[in-house]
């Protein structure tokens, strides 16, 4: 049911409540000094004349925090080599923006101005920023004897036996820019000592407080109970704050130590330079067709930057794209590797499509080059190949289980959407005009979370319902949501759903904001744990109603009994015979993991002069599940698809040789603006997940997903009249000129538009 969102009037209106805005009058303020040089010996480091500074309280170096336990690092693709990370650089410092003391002071400007007094000896040594050149080099950290952190594979079929009998050929290479997440509300920690009851309370803009909460515990040698994590308003995500980061750790440890509350937040150019970045891989493919434009079979190379330390969820891009290979398409001979290298740069974790839209592009980039060089239209090869309702569920070699979905469907629903013939023929018309204009679609399917959540609902004395979750909320409309679904359990409005997250002492144990999982299992926990609440009370009920609970039921009217009372009994009559809330709590597993798809179409214009790409118009077509609020869905994918048009066509974090970030600032790195979004016309298809009990799929990431394959495969398309196939991405002006002029100049007239 279309539902605004009932958090916006407070969050416009400034009634938010951010980390920065929480009152602490004797906190302490925290400053980090960091690192110039991407790489470098700390031959000396003196802190004693900051330390000496009117007002400051403490100057904190690595030797300080010595013997505290590492950040951990999700294997979900196996043992890793993992760099040895520290809150604070001890004896080298790895990157650009690497802390390696901190300055704890009662005002934000004494620390600053001590922090720029500590005095520090640094022998340069030979940083490691590109990608490839890393995978080459010798071994940049202690302990590890390359700088391969990640090497698996894994086949199914006989690929060689496919690309020996095939008819044609592609091959693909991808470099994926990296990109800085870049949410509004930078990182903000707030720590303090409760020296009565020994309790840690932290206060951090978290996508998983309870993560936090048992992170920190395990770190500085606490029970869990004695941390208390609290998130309040978040102010975006994007999987940035997805894990604590080590300045976290720094923080709560000063707050402990000195027995203060203490303060950090981040300046913009330090998030840049110190959060984690996003993308930045490398990938290489190559399908075999046979002449009528079946694939017979893939291979796959992907190469992901770690950076120079692993946040917990470092390995998941790299995972998820190589599990979701071969995507939506029915290809048995496939041959899959995936790597990632540590480097000397920002740590690189997972941003939102995490791996997804890798996975993507590379598919449908090799999609695109089979039908140029069968002479097939692009959707027909499509349609050709992919799986077919019968053929689901399917269990990849990479060990993912798409469960189900009508990919043929979506398909011929997304291009009647956009009358794809008609928009073929505009093309020619426009191009016998001289326009450099192309079509382009990006398929994909994206798995949706997996694992459990908890929800607890709770109806108090006075009748008032309320649902506090284990997910977390930074602008997705969860409060939203989830009253949404809690009162259609129970037959209320949901105005009188109370929605309680973020506070590991008031919300139960739960993951967290991850994945597009918090409406497919979160979701399913909310739900669940209302039904669970209906049984309770249907004794209660039963009495009012003087009849066998067994013979009482509940509809839109409330419980209601065909013996005794003749009238229904709401929730307030329930209410009036507590002593005690009524509570139902629900741990929520899914049976499996949802796997959500889509379809993107998207026409370009390209200018002749000067290279500037104009996306004209988008079409996009997602098959997220059931549906809760078609509002919040529409506004996901609206946002997923503007994030999806900055990396394709403007955003790259960028380094130079010696490891400088160039891109440091917003006056260097290209955030879209508003006049950078296309129109775009946006339509659903239901198709309910089997595994949860919603049947809800994720829609949060779709599309970061969808955007880049397709209007990359747009620009393509209007170059190819030029001789134009192959693009890296962001499509700069500068970048799409230099390879018109190119293939102008090296492609044999009779050649282009072949």
């Amino acid at each position: 049911m279309p539902l605004c969102r009932v958090e916006d009037v407070r969050l416009v209106t400034g009634g938010g409540c951010y980390v920065a805005d929480l009152t602490e009058p004797t906190a302490l303020h925290l400053v980090f000094a960091r690192s110039p040089l991407a790489r470098a010996r700390i031959a000396e480091l003196d802190v004693r004349v900051a330390a000496a500074q009117p007002g400051v309280v403490a100057v904190l170096t690595g030797e300080d925090l010595t013997g505290l336990p590492p950040l951990e690092t999700n294997p979900v693709l196996g043992p890793m080599a993992v760099p040895a990370v520290h809150p604070l650089a001890i004896d080298e410092v790895h990157a650009v923006g690497h802390a390696f003391a901190a300055v704890v002071a009662e005002t934000e400007d004494l620390a600053q101005s001590a922090a720029e007094l500590i005095e520090v000896d640094f022998e340069p040594l030979e940083p490691v920023s590109d990608l490839l050149a890393a995978l080459d080099a010798g071994p940049l950290f202690a302990g590890m004897e390359s700088n391969v952190a990640i090497d698996r594979q894994w086949r199914s079929g006989k690929p060689e036996d496919a690309f020996a009998m095939a008819h044609s050929v592609v091959d693909v290479e991808l470099q994926h820019p990296k990109v800085a997440p870049s949410p509004l509300e930078n990182r903000a920690t707030l720590a303090r000592w409760d020296a009565a009851t020994e309790c840690l309370i932290f206060c951090t803009g978290s996508q998983t407080p309870h993560r936090a909460r048992a992170d920190l515990a395990r770190i500085l040698g606490l029970e869990s109970g004695r941390v208390h994590a609290v998130s309040p308003d978040v102010g975006g995500a994007f999987g940035m704050k997805a894990s604590i980061y080590p300045e976290d750790v720094v923080v709560a440890y000063a707050a402990r130590t000195l027995g203060r509350s203490v303060r950090w937040s981040a300046e913009r150019g330090e998030d840049l330079a110190a959060a984690s970045h996003g993308r930045g891989a490398s990938t290489r493919g190559r399908m075999a067709f046979d002449a009528s434009g079946r694939i017979l079979g893939l291979t796959a190379d992907l190469l992901f930057p770690l950076g120079c330390w692993m946040t917990y969820s470092a390995a998941v891009p790299a995972w998820n794209a190589a599990r979701i290979l071969p995507g939506p398409y029915a290809i048995e001979a496939l041959e899959v590797r995936v790597r990632a290298v540590v480097s000397n740069t920002a740590p690189v974790g997972i941003y939102r499509g995490a791996g997804r839209p890798e996975a993507a592009l590379l598919l449908e980039r090799l999609l695109d080059e089979g039908a140029f060089a069968l002479g097939q239209d692009p959707a027909d090869l499509r349609r050709r190949n992919l799986l077919k309702p019968h053929d689901l569920p399917v269990v990849r070699p990479g060990g993912a289980r798409l469960d189900g979905g009508d990919f043929p469907e979506l398909l011929d629903r997304a291009l009647a959407q956009a009358g794809y013939r008609c928009l073929l023929n505009r093309r020619q018309v426009r191009r016998a005009r001289g326009e450099l204009v192309g079509l382009g679609l990006g398929l994909y399917v994206e798995p949706c979370g997996q694992g459990w959540e908890s929800a607890a609902v709770t109806l108090d004395l006075k009748g008032g319902l309320s649902v506090a979750s284990g997910s977390s909320a930074q602008g997705q409309g969860r409060q939203t949501a989830y009253a949404q679904i809690l009162a259609r359990e129970l037959a209320v409005s949901p105005d009188a759903v109370r929605v309680v997250f973020g506070d590991t002492r008031t919300a139960p144990e739960g993951i967290g904001a991850l994945a597009s999982r918090s409406t497919a299992i979160g979701g399913s926990a909310v739900q669940q744990a209302g039904r669970r609440l209906i049984a309770r009370a249907r004794p209660l009920a039963a009495r009012l109603l003087n009849a066998a609970p067994d013979s009482v039921t509940f509809g839109s009217a409330g419980f209601t009994a065909e013996t005794g009372v003749r009238r229904p009994i709401g929730w307030d009559e329930i209410a009036a015979e507590l002593d005690e809330p009524l509570v139902a709590d629900c741990v929520y597993t899914a049976d499996a993991e949802a796997w959500g798809a889509g379809c993107c179409l998207a026409l370009v214009s390209v200018d002749r002069d000067t290279g500037c790409v104009s996306p004209e118009r988008l079409w996009y077509l997602d098959d997220a599940g059931t549906v809760v609020n078609p509002l919040l869905v529409d506004g996901q994918i609206a946002g997923g698809i503007a994030q999806g048009i900055g990396e394709a066509l403007l955003e790259r974090v960028c380094y130079d040789s010696d490891g400088q970030l160039l891109s440091g600032s917003l006056m260097d790195y290209a955030l879209p603006r508003a006049s950078d979004m296309p129109s775009f016309d946006l339509a659903r298809m239901t198709t309910p997940s089997p595994s949860n009990t919603l049947g809800a799929k994720g829609v949060g990431e779709a599309g970061t997903i969808g955007a880049p394959p397709a209007i990359l495969n747009a620009v393509i398309d209007a170059l190819s009249p030029l001789g134009v196939r192959r693009l890296d991405m962001p499509l700069t002006s500068e970048r799409v000129w230099q390879a018109m002029r190119s293939a102008e100049r090296d492609t044999p007239r009779e050649e282009r538009g072949r």
